[in-house]
């Protein structure tokens, strides 16, 4: 039988790890039990020969979008445009990322993003706010990872993929440059054994990848979810972990407040 959540339930963070330590701190601050068990591994992936010479070539997009956080600081964490930031837009898909983007230096009047109230942070509602305006035959860049698995590294995603169909549709070009490379974690004997026990123990597992999900199915593949709770932040998401047949599956949005919320609405 699940046991009731409550404060002294753990909460399973999935997050790649450069990209947990704020939530870790912010859900221990609230008495939450935390344990980071990341399940996609972030490492730089970079042509420098390409990223340099599409950061030479700044000013000529009207546009970078930069999909994630980790797109942020593999592109710009050492390397700038020569010529300042300029006029091109750099979009980003949630708070995270927007974030990221100030802390290299882009001014705030440069970044686009879905307002903070936004049902969802993705590349729908990016689009309701960037698509007016846009000027056909200059390109967009986008900045991605890829999968450790693709050959092709350009690959895109799916929120990723619909968004350069929307851009094609009005006649502009999209240029894609991947910056880092997601990977399935290696875990342990002990690791494995922990995530399968919290998959029956009332655990509440966090999700804000698809992939993590599919890459947890991989690490267990026998195992039964039917009594794992898990909490989402997407729908696409959610539909992934129906999916896996886990049995309770909680939407909210990517932000520490409402993941909070939605915790104390569990308990």
């Amino acid at each position: 039988m699940v046991q009731q959540a409550s404060l002294a339930s753990d909460i399973i963070l999935t997050r790649p790890a450069a990209e947990a330590l704020n939530w870790v701190t912010g859900l221990r601050k609230a008495g939450h039990k935390v344990k980071s068990w990341p399940l996609i591994e972030l490492t730089p992936l970079t042509d420098v020969m390409r990223l340099r010479a599409a950061l030479d070539a700044w000013h000529g997009f009207q546009a970078v979008m930069f999909v994630s956080r980790a797109a942020v600081t593999n592109a710009l964490g050492t390397l700038k445009p020569k010529a300042g930031w300029g006029m091109t837009r750099c979009w980003a898909t949630g708070p995270g990322t927007r974030q990221a983007l100030r802390d290299v230096g882009v001014p705030d009047r440069l970044i686009d993003s879905p307002q903070p109230n936004a049902v969802q942070f993705d590349t729908e509602n990016l689009w309701a706010v960037v698509q007016h305006g846009l000027q056909p035959k200059r390109p967009v860049l986008l900045l991605r990872g890829s999968d450790a698995d693709q050959e092709n590294l350009d690959s895109q995603g799916v929120g990723r993929d619909w968004l350069a169909k929307q851009l094609a549709l009005i006649d502009v070009p999209v240029e894609t440059l991947s910056v880092y490379q997601r990977s399935k974690p290696r875990w342990d004997k002990y690791r494995l054994q922990a995530a399968s026990q919290a998959a029956i123990d009332g655990s509440v597992w966090l999700f804000s990848s698809s992939q993590a999900l599919k890459n947890l199915d991989s690490l267990l593949p026998v195992q039964d979810w039917a009594a794992t709770r898990a909490l989402v932040t997407h729908e696409r998401i959610a539909q992934t972990a129906r999916d896996m047949g886990m049995g309770k599956v909680m939407l909210c949005r990517p932000s520490l407040v409402e993941v909070l919320a939605s915790l104390e609405s569990l308990a």
